[in-house]
């Protein structure tokens, strides 16, 4: 009786990329909407202070107030679903950055280094991959950031009497392209793109280095408490890394544009960074810093949880 030749193993579908990609998108979501109120009270916080043009001199009237004053202001002066303005912008992104930036680490990492040894991954390569992915994922999703910042700062520009900008996500769309073309929608790109890098090396990086640090010299599984550690590691490094470029980013971004598409306060995200640092000092740069690290501390929590937790209900391999 001849041999039976072996059979080919069939591909595990929830391993996929597409799976991936879906369940990124989804874990985002959870994450985005319980932690999107410190978001907003953050791009609040950053706005602050600036130096307005000519056509908006109100602004610079505009009380100057911490974090919580600012929380309960909004929630006085606007009412508290405001703290959620914005956030159709913010999950129409996440379609696009989260699952971009998980698949992009996970190719580059399985494909460009071709990791070998299982759980050795050498730090170099996982803070390029962490780079290169969120800068790749945030270059495509950068009009939605830019929509999303326009809608964050309506509710201020109400209660100050100065006239609205937008009055939703299309109609913030329809007016960026109309004023400025579609290259209109890269405003602040650069400065977003360069966040996102510094927040993604945070991010992916330190949570899968952390993991794999903690799997090997510890006791503990690939369980809720050591994705609790890896992820409170990740927000932490994140926040400090990130929150120098968050603030060129959204005031570049929230800045008005004259006839040409030209910003009227800042020539671009270098003039922006001197400019913050002559007029309000070198910590200027590290405002909103207490609601990012409180919001990305818990996004990164909700985020990894609800991820692996999702793949390990399809099947899949975790992180």
């Amino acid at each position: 009786m001849p041999p039976v030749p072996p059979q080919k193993e069939l591909p595990n579908y929830a391993d996929s990329l597409w799976v991936a990609y879906s369940v990124s998108v989804l874990a985002a979501w959870n994450s985005e909407f319980v932690t999107y109120p410190l978001d907003l009270i953050k791009t609040r916080l950053q706005i602050q202070g600036e130096i307005a043009n000519k056509q908006e001199e109100k602004l610079v009237k505009a009380p100057k107030r911490g974090m919580f004053r600012t929380t309960v202001g909004i929630v006085k002066e606007e009412g508290v679903t405001k703290l959620w303005q914005g956030v159709s912008a913010a999950l129409v992104r996440h379609m696009i950055y989260s699952g971009t930036r998980i698949v992009s680490y996970i190719t580059f990492k399985e494909k460009v280094f071709k990791k070998g040894k299982k759980d050795v991954f050498p730090i170099w390569q996982s803070a390029i991959c962490g780079v290169s992915a969120g800068a790749f994922a945030q270059f495509i999703a950068s009009p939605t950031d830019l929509l999303k910042v326009q809608l964050q700062m309506e509710g201020k520009r109400k209660i100050m009497g100065l006239p609205p900008r937008v009055t939703g996500l299309f109609d913030a769309f329809n007016k960026i392209v109309k004023s400025s073309g579609y290259r209109g929608l890269w405003k602040g790109s650069i400065p977003n793109v360069q966040r996102a890098a510094l927040v993604n090396l945070g991010d992916l990086t330190t949570y899968d280095t952390a993991k794999r640090f903690i799997l090997r010299n510890t006791s503990l599984e690939d369980n809720h408490f050591c994705h609790l550690l890896a992820s409170a590691c990740a927000g932490l490094v994140a926040a400090g890394l990130g929150t120098p470029a968050d603030v060129v980013k959204t005031r570049v971004m929230n800045q008005p544009l004259d006839e040409h598409g030209r910003g009227m306060i800042y020539k671009g995200s270098i003039d922006c960074l001197l400019s913050t640092i002559k007029n309000e000092g070198f910590p200027a740069l590290y405002k909103g810093f207490f609601p990012i690290w409180l919001r990305m501390a818990p996004w990164s929590l909700t985020f990894w949880i609800s991820y692996e937790e999702i793949l390990k209900t399809l099947g899949a391999k975790q992180f």
